[in-house]
């Protein structure tokens, strides 16, 4: 999850960063940041909050520089206070350095403790602070090889974009769990996002994904210089397409909103059901219920109104401020329910709490059958690469069956996508990483010292 944004080469860096993290709010409510480089010092703005509320015109006088990085957080690792919001600044030997981070380390706790032993202090729980200290420990002369020192250590998901006072570096890992974006701004300067959302509000042009395993260097008065550093075990997470982006983004060259679609449409086929109507959760429900409204060939209405005032329930940190927030969060449409068998189609069931909620309103609203389909596979397995997924003694599937789910959310009946299913929406060309389905995970592997680089 998360968000991050790198911009270069702009005359205005700090609000093309500023646009580009609203447009991506989705990805992490609990705060934000942005730091500006100058070619003389990094100057930085971050606090809890959302992007609207941490930043406004006084701080884009602070925040000179045609250099920007920025973060949008919500918390795997770490807690939620100010001290873990991003990007991580830090003064070392060769000057200063800001570095912003998506994903999860899984080897953290072992790089933490090394460097403790070493002496290292820590003032935060966040694994990227351990890139911090491992680029100011390395004894290497140069940053760009002090980064690749720290790469050779880390392992896990992670989308990194590290600024220095003159230069940025953007870096994807091998697995390409999570997504990467380039594109070109019209004043010339070039922009890097978690996804194609940002490109589009800032109007730049879309020019390639950051490929796994792959370092662009950004230095002023230079094209962008490509680095493969290690060889590409592509595994990108379905969880983007199921929930996590946008749906007018594009993931590695698919339509998040056409996949849904489609998986909606696989549903249908897979888990019918008798019914008069298909209803969404929204937001990240709808294009899957309009999918499975097309499927099963009855209507599809918007019988749940969301007030968008209300945070994400999936992101928040405690179960009773979910609770509370979906009684905030959704509304039914009482006379297009009432009397009528209705499908409720989600995105995905983790804990089972929030199903429970929407079902029992929907009876409330007088639905005589609530039938609730969802469009991902049951989620079995806690994710260690950056999904908020609790362990697996909370998540339901992991424990119950799909008909002792469906009684103890109250719903008449209960149907998952498959994941040969998931895996025909998405489409087979690729080797998606499916850890919560199946629970095959994957890490390690050697480091590949660069044997090429290029200019874009």
């Amino acid at each position: 999850m998360c968000a991050i944004v790198g911009v270069f080469g702009a005359s205005n860096a700090s609000k093309v960063a500023y646009y580009s993290l609203f447009s991506m709010q989705h990805r992490g409510q609990e705060s934000t940041g942005i730091s500006t480089a100058d070619g003389e010092r990094i100057h930085l703005i971050k606090n809890r909050g959302l992007v609207t509320e941490v930043f406004n015109e006084s701080t884009f006088e602070l925040l000179s520089g045609s250099c920007a990085i920025g973060h949008n957080r919500y918390s795997t690792a770490g807690e939620d206070s100010v001290l873990d919001a991003q990007p991580v600044f830090a003064k070392y030997k060769l000057g200063e350095i800001s570095v912003a981070h998506n994903g999860n380390l899984i080897n953290k706790y072992e790089v933490r403790n090394d460097l403790i032993d070493k002496g290292a202090i820590f003032q935060t729980g966040m694994d990227t602070e351990n890139i911090v200290h491992l680029i100011a420990k390395s004894q290497k002369d140069a940053l760009v090889d002090r980064i690749k020192d720290m790469l050779t250590k880390i392992e896990g998901a992670y989308c990194l974009a590290i600024q220095s006072r003159s230069k940025m570096f953007v870096i994807r890992d091998r697995f390409g769990i999570r997504p990467l974006s380039l594109g070109r701004l019209k004043d010339g300067g070039w922009i890097v996002a978690s996804e194609t959302c940002a490109l589009d509000l800032v109007g730049a042009t879309f020019v390639r994904d950051v490929e796994p395993g792959e370092m662009l260097i950004f230095e002023e008065g230079k094209e962008p210089k490509s680095e493969q550093i290690f060889e590409p075990d592509y595994h990108p997470c379905a969880f983007e397409y199921i929930y996590f982006a946008r749906p007018d983004s594009i993931i590695d060259g698919k339509n998040v909103y056409e996949t849904r679609l489609q998986m909606g449409k696989t549903l249908a086929k897979e888990s019918p059901a008798e019914v008069d109507l298909v209803l969404p959760v929204p937001d990240s429900g709808v294009a899957a219920a309009k999918g499975y409204a097309e499927g099963l060939g009855v209507p599809f209405e918007m019988g749940i109104v969301r007030n968008h005032y209300v945070g994400r329930t999936f992101i928040e940190p405690t179960q009773e401020i979910r609770d509370l927030k979906v009684k905030l969060k959704l509304s039914p449409v009482k006379h297009l329910i009432a009397g009528k068998r209705i499908v409720i189609v989600d995105d995905s069931l983790v804990r089972g709490t929030t199903s429970t909620q929407i079902v029992k309103m929907l009876l409330d609203a007088g639905a005589t059958e609530v039938h609730m389909r969802i469009a991902a596979p049951e989620i079995k397995y806690p994710c260690r690469y950056g999904i908020d997924t609790p362990t697996q003694a909370e998540l339901i599937s992991a424990n119950y069956s799909v008909d002792e789910i469906a009684q103890k959310i109250g719903a008449t009946s209960l149907g998952f996508i498959s994941i040969a299913g998931l895996k025909a929406s998405l489409g087979e060309d690729r080797n998606y990483s499916l850890v919560s389905f199946d629970g095959k995970y994957f890490a390690g592997g050697n480091y590949k010292s660069p044997s090429c680089s290029a200019t874009l």
